[in-house]
């Protein structure tokens, strides 16, 4: 690919407004932010961030999410016990949301972020422009990742309302929670600029 970065012309590029300057500005005219032309730490931050949410996400999926408790009987369920219950009594919209939220968008999220780094680390420019597109998706839909948290919670809620059974969170989803934060760290900190770069 022929082209000239920002770092061939000696431009720096606001990551807050998106305002030009030449590379002697630090601090952006536009809004005051710092400027930077490549956040240098920004591989390793990622690779960190996406470490830390694999290992959480087996926990995540093998420990109980939930513990229901009905007529002093408790029972533990995981994600896919959870999937599996709405399934077979026909909520499959419910089913189809926990699946997502839980399980596919985690899993995706961590193979595009390994993807980027890949990517960025070996220089596979002609790689970048769909990197760039895989990027954008997994910034997109990081704002709904704790969709799965939300129906936890709002089961608790309805539950408890009717006063049938009681239900309460497990330590699969403070694993969750890690994960969904973690893979949203390592989206912020990940710096596209470097998919660009020639070196």
């Amino acid at each position: 690919m022929n082209y000239k970065s920002d770092k061939d012309l000696g431009l720096v590029l606001c990551s807050h407004c998106s305002k030009v300057s030449t590379i002697d500005v630090k601090i952006c005219p536009r809004c005051n932010s710092k400027l930077k032309q490549r956040d240098e730490y920004s591989l390793l931050k990622t690779l960190s961030f996406s470490i830390i949410a694999i290992i959480f996400l087996v926990p995540a999926n093998l420990l109980p999410m939930m513990y229901v408790t009905t007529l002093g009987v408790i029972e533990a369920n995981t994600i896919f016990d959870g999937i599996v219950y709405f399934f077979q009594t026909k909520s499959y919209l419910i089913a189809f949301v926990i699946f997502v939220a839980s399980i596919a968008v985690p899993i995706f999220k961590l193979a595009v972020l390994l993807y980027l780094l890949y990517i960025t680390k070996y220089n596979k420019i002609e790689l970048a422009r769909n990197a760039t597109r895989y990027y954008r998706i997994i910034k997109f839909i990081g704002k709904w990742s704790m969709l799965d948290i939300f129906v936890v919670a709002l089961m608790i809620v309805m539950v408890q309302f009717e006063n049938l059974s009681n239900i309460s969170a497990g330590l699969a989803a403070v694993a969750f929670t890690i994960v969904v934060v973690m893979t949203m760290l390592a989206t912020e900190s990940f710096d596209t600029r470097q998919l660009w770069d020639k070196d």
